[in-house]
């Protein structure tokens, strides 16, 4: 990659030459985010300047239906990265020689649109073909990790993620608000919006945000998980307000099942996962069959609210699934 079109590298961008974290990286001092590049200006545009941040390429043609498609969305999401990665676009037509040397080295320009990543001086990945929005979100979030860095709304979610877990729901609501407004479409940001304000007892500006979540990720998973949380808070509520009855009637009636599965929903109001799910486990260890296997439905329910990769999911359903295979 060091020699291209009878090029040379820099004397800044030599093999070993130390280059710089793009994790927070911004670009240098001239350095445009996006830019149209040619085989003139290909070794400055694109290997030299994959030594310090990734540098995508987007091989293009005039004629070419699919490439109309593709180069707007990767505009959009280059530039939501705030100068962590580079967009360079080469017009294969009218730099065939480049084409036809880069196809030499193994990229298959015989079929555009074709993007390839470049770091430290190296393709480091490629996709062909239009692609949505998430697929190039997850492609261009692929080569940061790959390069020690990630897209400042990763960033972010990481950190509400931790304000979360750490008992700032407000701080959290706060990180994840930024995301939104970075990427209107992050459904982990809008899961995790509505998941911090049932923390902060604003269950009408969860629902309010459930309303505001955007008809193309409506059904996805943590938006689904996320409404679930929002519904078993409800119901959690009532359950809560008669839990020392409930307990009452468990210690009169230790097989009172309504009274369990009610009480399951009132210690997941407060937070007591292990607990509502220990109820609801002993429910369908004395009678799976209950009431048309409404625990193990209720846990299902936990599990998609809590989130799948949750400590208390994680541990009840290695349990239920002991119990439903054993």
């Amino acid at each position: 990659m060091d020699y291209i079109i009878g090029q040379s590298p820099s004397p800044n961008a030599r093999p070993g030459a130390p280059a710089a974290a793009p994790g927070g990286a911004a670009p240098s001092a001239g350095a445009a985010v996006i830019s149209d590049g040619n085989q003139n200006t290909f070794m400055r545009d694109v290997v030299d300047a994959s030594r310090s941040v990734p540098v995508l390429v987007d091989f293009w043609a005039a004629w070419c239906g699919p490439c109309k498609k593709l180069t707007p969305v990767l505009e959009k999401v280059v530039t939501s990265a705030g100068g962590r990665v580079r967009l360079v676009k080469i017009d294969v037509d009218a730099n065939q020689a480049l084409a036809q040397q880069l196809g030499k080295i193994g990229l298959p320009l015989q079929s555009i649109p074709l993007v390839a990543a470049f770091w430290q001086g190296q393709i480091l990945d490629l996709f062909q073909g239009a692609q949505p929005e998430s697929e190039v979100r997850r492609f261009v979030e692929g080569v940061l990790k790959a390069a020690g860095g990630a897209l400042p709304a990763a960033d972010l979610i990481a950190l509400a993620r931790k304000e979360l877990d750490e008992g700032r729901a407000e701080a959290a609501a706060s990180a994840y608000s930024q995301v939104l407004e970075i990427e209107p479409e992050n459904p982990t940001a809008w899961g995790g919006l509505v998941r911090a304000l049932i923390v902060m007892g604003d269950e009408e500006g969860a629902a309010d945000a459930l309303r505001d979540v955007p008809a193309a990720i409506a059904e996805h998973a943590e938006i689904k998980g996320a409404r679930a949380a929002l519904d078993l808070k409800r119901e959690g509520r009532k359950a809560a307000e008669e839990a020392e009855s409930l307990r009452a009637r468990l210690a009169a009636n230790p097989k009172d099942y309504a009274a369990r599965f009610e009480l399951s929903a009132a210690l997941n109001a407060a937070g007591k996962k292990a607990e509502a799910a220990d109820e609801l486990l002993t429910i369908m260890k004395e009678d799976r069959a209950w009431n048309d296997d409404a625990a193990r439905l209720q846990l299902i329910r936990l599990f998609e609210a809590w989130g799948h990769d949750d400590p208390a999911t994680v541990a009840a359903r290695r349990r239920m699934s002991s119990l439903l295979f054993s």
